[in-house]
């Protein structure tokens, strides 16, 4: 669904959907399981829906109490990698609007792992550059891990097709030893929160 782009609707796939983004400022959009809940997005407004999955209206309220609600001033961050090891890209877009900060990739041979590390390292690093200490979303354990303990453990070989992207991992794993940041990073809550609005929209 797109809620503002260069042509506002419901679009079937993520190549259309793309199409309408691409280039347009501070597009908002997001992917839904099923048409008849898109076309709801699309009459309720995008304020509702970024973060926004049905699952919530079966939160009880022993649920809402504990989980809460996203933090909207923050920032969330995703990868998608087509196979694993596959092309990859990652990005960082503001949790409340969705409105995208910062996208890289493709990268050949990567994995989605390597790619949400980078995403979350690549968030870090932009906070910092803006003097923002808003908390930062990734709904990746294992990239929360290795940025935690500074250290990546993939078992990704290195090759000719995938060199620029160990040279990111070394770059980001520089940073983590030679910054300190203030913004917290929690994990995404996918089960009550639905998917995370940096996800890609290609599951």
């Amino acid at each position: 669904m797109v809620w503002k782009g260069k042509v506002p609707g419901f679009y079937e796939t993520w190549e259309e959907c793309k199409l309408q983004i691409e280039g347009f400022p501070e597009a908002v959009y997001k992917a839904f399981k099923n048409k008849e809940l898109a076309l709801k997005a699309s009459k309720d407004g995008w304020e509702y829906y970024i973060g926004f999955d049905e699952r919530k209206l079966n939160f009880s309220e022993e649920d809402r109490k504990r989980i809460g609600d996203p933090i909207v001033e923050s920032l969330s961050v995703d990868a998608a990698c087509k196979g694993n090891p596959g092309i990859m890209e990652y990005r960082g877009v503001h949790t409340g609007s969705g409105r995208e900060k910062f996208r890289q990739g493709p990268y050949p041979d990567a994995t989605v792992n390597i790619g949400e590390f980078l995403a979350l390292v690549h968030g870090l690093a932009y906070l910092k550059q803006k003097g923002s200490k808003v908390p930062i979303y990734s709904d990746s354990r294992t990239a929360m891990s290795w940025v935690r303990n500074k250290k990546v453990k993939t078992k990704l070989q290195r090759s000719p097709k995938n060199q620029k992207l160990f040279q990111l991992v070394e770059r980001a794993l520089f940073w983590l030893e030679n910054n300190t940041w203030e913004n917290k990073v929690i994990k995404w809550e996918t089960d009550y929160w639905g998917e995370i609005p940096a996800d890609f929209g290609r599951k």
